[in-house]
């Protein structure tokens, strides 16, 4: 069945250690085409099992993103850290995920504005922003001018439609459950329980193609 133009694509899975894999060859069979998983937080921590997977994954012929999860402390030195963790090439999607710290100071808009932007210094591209509209709109007024609006927007958003951020005027990847909350499916094979699963906002061809550009 070709699906419609206008349909995104749900494609896309979250991962990070608190997850249980039981085979990445069953995930692609289950019609995912992208993972993107936890690869750093702050300036010291490493998700113990990003390494693996990722050889794992790519074995299983999945596209592979990494994420850094913002705090509070200093941008340029999380980018450091976040870079020579992941040494991505150009088939690696990165995103700073950025939302409330619940163990210590979250990391404030300015500080995500430094990281995108030294992101793009050194590898000549933006890092997908994934946020929720309601961590935004905490973080900034509604006419706030960002360097942050230079990301695809990434946005968890469990509703039946996705809630934007008026810094931007779509979204490219949809979080639209968290395992818990939204709408099914909530599993994918391969994975124990539930995940975080996405939408893409455009076709399995689109997706594929924006993965490898960035």
């Amino acid at each position: 069945m070709v699906l419609p133009t206008n349909v995104p694509v749900n494609a896309v899975i979250d991962l990070s250690h608190w997850n249980t894999v039981t085979s990445f060859v069953a995930i692609k069979a289950d019609g995912i085409a992208g993972v993107v998983h936890k690869a750093t937080q702050g300036m010291t921590y490493v998700d113990p099992t990003y390494a693996q997977r990722q050889i794992k994954a790519t074995v299983a012929g999945l596209r592979w993103g990494a994420y850094h999860f913002g705090t509070g402390d200093d941008p340029i030195a999380q980018v450091d850290h976040f870079l020579s963790t992941v040494k991505p090439d150009t088939h690696t999607l990165l995103a700073l995920d950025l939302e409330s710290n619940p163990n210590g100071l979250s990391m404030s808009r300015a500080n995500a504005e430094q990281f995108v932007t030294e992101v793009h210094r050194r590898l000549g591209r933006w890092p997908i922003l994934y946020t929720g509209a309601w961590y935004v709109r905490n973080i900034m007024f509604a006419n706030t001018i960002t360097a942050l609006s230079n990301c695809p927007l990434w946005i968890a958003s469990y509703i039946p439609q996705p809630d934007i951020p008026p810094q931007w005027t779509t979204w490219k990847l949809w979080q639209y459950t968290d395992g818990q909350s939204g709408p099914a499916p909530w599993g994918v094979h391969g994975v124990e329980g539930h995940c975080d699963r996405n939408k893409f906002n455009g076709t399995m061809d689109e997706l594929l193609t924006f993965w490898d550009s960035q």
